[in-house]
């Protein structure tokens, strides 16, 4: 069965640090481009970044650009986002997800509906 589990989310203070992981399994993980997508409430689910099957080229939206970074293990099928300088606007639930086609380059990278599967998500809060 195909499967993607968040984890690592959490409540930090504005300006910190936190560290996601996208555990994956029941696919191949290392021929697929993955994704990393953020909902605040009330808001629709919008891209954060995406990382390429083999790991070597990356995106970002222009809000995570300079502060998050985005890798994978293709050995342990896991995806990671690292997210540092935290603002309270970063609020939100973070989803990974799986690219469809699998090679999926920009600009759709930034499309929700480029992606077929997608984890339960891990809720980030930022205090101010």
């Amino acid at each position: 069965q195909v499967q993607l589990v968040e984890s690592g989310g959490g409540l930090v203070e504005a300006g910190g640090s936190l560290r996601l992981s996208c555990a994956a399994s029941g696919f191949h993980f290392g021929s697929y481009t993955m994704g990393w997508f953020r909902q605040a409430p009330g808001k629709e689910r919008e891209f954060v970044a995406a990382i390429a099957f083999h790991g070597r080229s990356t995106y970002y939206s222009d809000s995570a650009k300079g502060r998050f970074t985005i890798s994978r293990d293709n050995n342990s099928n896991r995806l990671y986002l690292q997210m540092n300088s935290l603002k309270s606007e970063d609020t939100a639930v973070l989803y990974c997800g799986r690219a469809n086609p699998p090679t999926l380059v920009g600009p759709y990278y930034e499309r929700e509906d480029k992606y077929d599967v997608w984890g339960q998500g891990t809720q980030v809060t930022v205090s101010s």
